[in-house]
């Protein structure tokens, strides 16, 4: 871990140059940061605000496993300057959640979103899955309610994706689990518009709810193809033209930094693709 945070604090200072405007938004994801040592993030949101012009207001979003969060850690990133966490609860329910092979249970869900408003976070979003074969539409009714009740502003809402290779693809093709049933996923989705809608949420992307005021800054850049900068093993970053992402062999991209070169692919863009993007993820959004 501290030989990534070193490449990673070190990838920093070599793309210096990549971004030249303030940075409005800093999200620690695509993995498990809530893992990371406090004096960790601390030195790495200190080596970014070294390297890059960073706004006074900037959201600083940090994702969280359910079973990482303490009273303890929720001081330290307050302290730390994170303003805006992401818990993957995925479930409030026993059931989905040994059926998903998470590693929290239902009590860690609740008490995770209550601890954390308890610390001072009030810009909290939490991710929910949706049309797996053990939620019913009473259950995921209750699950919606769940998070009402605890008064989070923000909601990030998924049907679940079978992907190619993994273990609950392999357990689906030998039958033994029940499939995914893109009815119920449809029939989900159309439920769960109705209900937050009522409750004063704005669905204002597909995946994507919120009470007025708590839109993800952050993935709303990607939406309306403002620039970024990835840093990281598989980390994509765009600035306009081209597109590019980092390798996502963790051993092969600290051997590159060690040698001061980002290891990285990159794709030039038309402008008839940028302006086809443009259309595309503009689509997901109201």
């Amino acid at each position: 871990m501290d030989v990534m945070i070193q490449s990673i604090c070190r990838e920093a200072e070599l793309r210096h140059n990549y971004i030249n405007e303030p940075v409005t938004t800093i999200y620690f994801g695509g993995g498990t940061p809530s893992l990371l040592k406090t004096e960790d993030l601390k030195l790495l949101l200190e080596k970014l605000r070294a390297i890059f012009i960073i706004d006074t207001n900037a959201e600083l979003t940090l994702e969280a496993n359910p079973d990482d969060i303490t009273t303890e850690k929720l001081n330290e990133w307050k302290q730390a300057g994170i303003n805006r966490l992401s818990i993957g609860v995925q479930s409030f329910f026993e059931e989905d959640l040994q059926w998903m092979n998470r590693a929290h249970n239902a009590k860690q869900a609740k008490m995770s979103i209550e601890a954390a408003g308890q610390a001072g976070f009030n810009n909290i979003t939490i991710d929910l899955i949706y049309g797996t074969p053990t939620l019913t539409d009473a259950k995921w009714k209750q699950n919606v309610e769940i998070a009402l009740a605890l008064k989070v502003p923000h909601l990030s809402c998924y049907a679940l994706t079978v992907e190619p290779k993994t273990a609950l693809e392999k357990m689906i093709s030998a039958k033994k689990m029940e499939a995914v049933d893109p009815e119920r996923q449809s029939h989900h989705f159309e439920l769960l518009m109705q209900w937050l809608t009522n409750a004063g949420y704005e669905h204002y992307e597909i995946s994507n709810f919120a009470k007025p005021g708590y839109r993800s800054k952050h993935n709303s850049s990607y939406w309306q193809g403002k620039h970024y900068i990835g840093l990281g093993p598989s980390a994509h970053s765009f600035n306009g033209s081209s597109r590019q992402w980092n390798v996502a062999n963790n051993a092969l991209y600290i051997q590159s930094i060690e040698q001061s070169a980002v290891p990285y692919e990159i794709e030039m863009l038309t402008a008839t693709q940028q302006l086809n993007e443009y259309i595309m993820t503009s689509l997901r959004t109201m």
